[in-house]
This record gives structure tokens, sequence and C-alpha cells, in this order.
């Protein structure tokens, strides 16, 4: 089709070739799922690395996902060039490098938090969880205890936290039983439940109500082809995102973790079922709790058995813990600058992260490659890494850069994804169902407040016409005008706040028990 993916060998071109320069550069197919890094200092060329291997997987019938981080790869739904002339710089290099230039557009679904540069993506409280939410929202361990109480509760009352507004009431509830919780789950503060729900109101005005709710994003439907059996391009506007580093990380660790938890086991596929491009990394692992670094490592691990490709950008390979680089076997390293000691030492890391090639420095080629150049180390057969080499990465054949405005309307409407994400949904769930058991407890409240009255009229009654009965009128009329001021006094307390207070001592723990 275009020379850049053999199906026969199950590989796809990444670079390679001209003067000074490796053999054509290949990855295979089967040795994608092992993960990689794509890494350089900015303005080296990582954006335009990223959008090839998009590309080329994608020829190959793989699924990617990335996150457009500057607006520059929305461009993949559009041909690199209109005219017959293509980019001299481009037509130069291909041919160097012994490839043809066949400029064509990919496949693209657009998506988006706030639903304006894409298809809206959200998910709910449930499906995230309290650790990430508790990542989400920067909370301590205390309120991260209260939070798992929280959906604890949820769980075994069979409540739904399907966006802020159930979790928000979850909250509420477990505040105004936190005595009663705290004697079995340890100590439920009120202080922490106030915490919580102020970081969620930060969130919400950060626009947390656009992520959480319905309907959910189907993992199914970033997992396509589209006719013509080329891998769908799932890109995610992820400038506006940027803004809220916390928010933008944690979402993509949430669509790891449920690619971890819902894709079957496959083996050792001939290719990847579908690849990730995570964007600006380091953003993933910045101030991030122990235990959710170990659980990112963990899911790095153990993922690849279900075909997922996973792609680490970043300046640094420093900005990736060790034990998750040790897990990425295909590297692509653009230039990075050494000015500092901290930037010597970084150099240093990176070089020693190469099989050695005895043609050159590694760390010195890795200073001194160009735009559009990188150093180069891809899985060989049986799974060792290939010697260092220096490569020219091949030219994209979509558009480099943003698209307008109509051009995305127009993909947008053509895409399927649009009937089935475009409204939101509000089905009942934990604040409803909260909201009418509280109105249940306030009814039969009324009601056992309506028959306590009826009884003390009664009984206040009763002593009236036992009293009249009697034959002495003046012990009569005495009697009787402090038996019914009793009974009144006592029904119009019973009327009053105060009064009905006694009757929540005896009721209290109804919505409590329910």
């Amino acid at each position: 089709m275009t020379g850049v993916v053999d199906q026969q060998a199950h590989t796809v071109f990444v670079g390679g070739g001209g003067p000074g320069h490796a053999a054509p550069q290949t990855l295979l197919l089967r040795y994608a799922n092992r993960h990689g890094l794509i890494a350089g200092a900015t303005g080296t060329g990582k954006t335009v690395t990223l959008q090839t291997l998009a590309e080329s997987l994608s020829l190959a019938g793989v699924p990617v996902f990335l996150a457009d981080v500057k607006g520059d790869l929305a461009g993949m739904a559009r041909s690199g060039t209109t005219d017959a002339k293509p980019h001299e710089s481009f037509a130069a290099r291909a041919a160097q490098i012994g490839m043809s230039l066949d400029y064509q557009a990919f496949p693209v679904t657009f998506w988006d938090v706030w639903g304006e540069k894409g298809h809206p993506v959200r998910t709910t409280p449930a499906e995230m969880g309290p650790l990430l939410l508790s990542r989400l929202l920067d909370l301590s361990d205390a309120q991260e205890g209260v939070m798992n109480i929280a959906f604890r509760l949820a769980d075994e009352q069979g409540l739904a936290l399907l966006d802020l507004k159930d979790l928000q009431a979850m909250l509420v509830w477990v505040g105004q039983n936190a005595a009663d919780l705290s004697l079995r789950y340890g100590n439920v503060s009120t202080a922490s439940v106030g915490a919580i729900q102020r970081a969620l109101l930060v969130l919400e005005n950060q626009g947390g109500n656009s992520l959480f709710g319905e309907p959910a994003l189907e993992l199914a439907d970033l997992i396509r082809q589209d006719d013509t059996g080329k891998g769908m391009v799932n890109i995610l506007a992820a400038d506006r995102l940027m803004h809220s580093p916390r928010l933008y990380a944690t979402f993509l660790l949430w669509l790891l973790s449920e690619l971890f938890e819902q894709l079957p086991e496959v083996g050792d596929p001939d290719r990847p079922r579908v690849a990730f491009f995570f964007d600006e990394a380091h953003l993933l692992f910045d101030d991030a709790p122990k235990a959710l670094v170990e659980k990112i490592e963990q899911v790095a691990r153990l993922i690849r058995s279900k075909g997922v490709s996973l792609w680490f950008i970043s300046q640094s390979p420093a900005d990736i813990p060790e034990d998750v680089l040790s897990q990425l076997g295909n590297r692509i390293q653009h230039a990075l600058r050494a000015f500092t000691p901290k930037d010597q030492k970084a150099l240093r890391m990176a070089a020693g992260n190469y099989r050695a090639n005895p043609g050159f420095d590694t760390a010195e080629a890795i200073q001194n490659v160009g735009t559009g150049e990188a150093v180069t180390s891809l899985l060989e057969e049986k799974g060792v890494p290939g010697i260092v080499q220096r490569t020219l990465i091949r030219p994209p054949f979509s558009r480099m850069g943003p698209i307008s405005d109509s051009e995305r309307a127009e993909v947008m409407a053509a895409s399927p994804m649009a009937a089935k994400y475009a409204r939101s949904i509000d089905r009942e769930s934990a604040q409803e169902l909260l909201a009418r058991k509280t109105r249940e407890a306030a009814r039969a409240e009324d009601e056992a407040l309506f028959d306590m009255n009826r009884d003390e009229y009664r009984n206040a009654r009763r002593y009236q016409l036992r009293d009249q009965a009697r034959p002495t009128r003046a012990l009569s009329s005495r009697s009787d005008s402090i038996v019914e001021t009793f009974g009144k006094s006592l029904a119009r307390q019973l009327g009053t706040k105060s009064g009905q207070a006694i009757v929540r001592g005896v009721l209290g723990s109804l919505l409590r028990g329910r």
C-alpha cells in the first residue's frame, strides 16, 4: 500500500538510511506491546515521531489513542498535501531513506472531556474508584480513608455513584451518620467529609461535571477499524485539559486501569489490539503517591499480555520511574541538551539505557542528532534490544499541524459516536435514592407525631369526661382546667421544633437503619 507496512513480515517502517545512518529501522508488530518510549527536548521532533508511529500502526490495522496536547495531531484527519508538489524537505528525506511518499488522511475520531472539540468522553465515580479520585482531589490519608468508606457503603447499599451529585449526596449521608460509622469503620471525621466536599466543589468549578456522568465511555468504541481495515485514530483534545494537569493525569490513569481490568488475556498476538500514546508522561508520576506509582508499574508489566501497546512521551527518560522504564523495550530518543550538571547526568542515564554501538558514542550522538533525527533501539527477534542506531524518522503522510473548526466539525458529524455520546443521561442513582429515603423518613416522623398528638388528645379528653362526671363541680372545674391545660400545652409543644426533637430521639435511627 505505502511501503511502510510489511504485512507478511508484520513490521512497520520507522526510518533509517542516508549517509552515516543505519539500514532501515523497522518495528516488529509482535513486540510492539513490549511498550515504547519517545523522548527528547522541546522542538526536536517528538510530535512528528508520535504521528508517524500512529499512522504506521493504523495502516497495520491497530487502533490508536493519543492525547493532542498542542492541537498539532488533529491534522491526521487530512492528507499531508492537496497539490501535486510534495513538501520539499519531506520529499528530500523520503528520497534519502528510500521510501515513497503516499500522502493520505486517516480515520480519526475526536474526543474531548468538555465536548467542545470532540465527542464527550465521560466516566463515573464508581468506575474511577476511590484511589484515583483521591489522587485527583489531592486528599490526605485520613480523607482518602473516608472516601473509601463512602464507596464501600455505596456498594453495600446498592447506591450507584454515576456523577458528582451522587458522590456529594453519599458524603452528606456519611457525615450525618459519622458517629455510628466510626464504631464500624474507625474514625469518620466530619472535618474530613467537609474537606472532601470542598475539593469536589473545586473540581466541579474546573469542569468535573463534564467528566463524570453517563453515557460513560465504552472501551470498545476506541478499539475499532474503518471499512478499509485501518485502525481508528482516537485523538483526545488535551490543550485545555493540560491547564488541569492533575485531571489530565487521572483521566489517563483511569483509562489505563480500565484497559487492564476489562480486556481479556490474548497471550502473544502477532500485533497489538490497541496502542496508547501518553504525551507529557511525567504528569502521570509527578507527586503521585507510592501506591499509585506501584499500580502503574503493575499495569505496565501485565497489560502487554492483553495486547495493549503503551508509548510514553516525555522530555527525558528520567521523567519515568525506573520500574516502568525497564518495561519500555522500544526506544526513540531525540536530542537532549546537556548544559548543566543535572542535564549531563540525565544524558548519561539516557545513553546507558541503550545497547552500545561500536561505531559511535551514544551520549554524543544524543546531543548532536538534528530535528527529525533520533537515536533508536527497537526490539529484534526473541525480544532482544537492537543495537543503538542513528535514524532519520520517516515523514508523515497526513497533515502536520491543526485543522480548521469547520474541518473538525465535518469529521465529528460523520462519526457514529456523535449520536451515542452527544446527549447526557441522568438516571436514578445514589442522589435520587438517598433523597427518597430522606423523604420517607420525614414522612414517618410526621405520621408518628400525628399519632402521638392524637393519643395525647384522647387521653386528655378521657380525663375531662371522667372529671365532669364527679359530683363536686368546683373540684371538677379545677381538674378540667389543669388537665386541659396540660393536654393543650403538650400538643402545642409536640407541634414545635423542640417537640419534634423528642420524636426524632425515638425515630432518629430510622434513616440510618434504612
